[in-house]
């Protein structure tokens, strides 16, 4: 579904943003882009939207080129930004007048998420908290059944409820061709929603690889001292110590928090592909 061959963009001629970046990524997953503040999470899904133009390389999505931005292509794609402009007309309005635009736009699928988000047709979306225009451009994504998904920053802007059940209705409204890619730096908001994690950093895809193998090739675990611990990484915590280390036995949660910083600090992981 994607395939990105050593892109390269910048927003000045002085410094790339992005240096001959790679990534692919099949339909079926949830992938959770993740980087530090600047690392280009929200410029990569807009050149994966169409919305920017690569200066090297090539970005193939859906087998189209999503700078051309064919109505084939963005009746495929939605893109939800992290920061957006909404009309200021009701959300029966907006629903009749844009889902027409997407072929497998499921209505039914819409009242039933406008339902769990306690969201009133009626309202006028120019008069709504942020929060419940993110809800509502959630709920209007995922009933679009567009093969690739877009969410930037998700989860801003939603009480702790809504958070909660942003995860239940992801998870229970996707099919197995789609992809729905997810920017974040709130991990905890959707360490639970992800099935594969990627990870940007200095321009470069750094890790990419999917929670279960992450599970079936390190352990997470806390410590009371760290001289007894044969680990690959370590961070103070209260108590202890929360160590990552090669899986030996039992399996255990992913700390997808704790993986990230000892990706981003240097450390040398050894991930064993499944073959699912």
């Amino acid at each position: 579904m994607i395939d990105i061959q050593n892109l390269t963009f910048s927003y000045s001629k002085k410094e790339h943003l992005f240096q001959e970046l790679s990534l692919k990524a099949k339909e079926g997953s949830i992938i959770g882009l993740l980087g530090k503040n600047g690392a280009g999470k929200s410029t990569l899904l807009k050149l994966m939207a169409g919305l920017l133009k690569p200066h090297a390389g090539v970005i193939d999505i859906l087998n189209q080129n999503p700078f051309h931005r064919q109505p084939s292509y963005l009746q495929q794609v939605y893109f939800v930004p992290e920061e957006f402009a909404v009309p200021s007309i009701s959300i029966n309005a907006y629903v009749k007048a844009t889902g027409t635009l997407y072929p497998d736009f499921d209505y039914g699928k819409m009242a039933g998420i406008m339902h769990d988000f306690e969201l009133d047709g009626a309202k006028n979306l120019g008069k709504m908290s942020y929060g419940q225009k993110k809800k509502f451009l959630i709920a209007f994504a995922l009933s679009t059944n567009c093969k690739l998904l877009v969410l930037d920053e998700p989860t801003n802007g939603l009480d702790i409820p809504s958070k909660s059940l942003f995860r239940k209705v992801v998870a229970g409204a996707l099919s197995d061709d789609q992809m729905v890619i997810i920017s974040t730096h709130q991990v905890k908001d959707v360490e639970n929603l992800i099935d594969r994690i990627v990870l940007i950093d200095h321009g470069r895809i750094m890790f990419n690889h999917s929670v279960l193998d992450v599970s079936q090739s390190l352990a997470f675990s806390m410590v009371s001292d760290l001289k007894k611990a044969d680990c690959l990484y370590s961070e103070l915590a209260p108590g202890g110590y929360h160590i990552l280390s090669k899986k030996n036995g039992t399996e255990t949660p992913v700390d997808i928090e704790l993986l990230f910083n000892a990706v981003t600090n240097g450390t040398n992981l050894e991930i064993h592909e499944s073959d699912i």
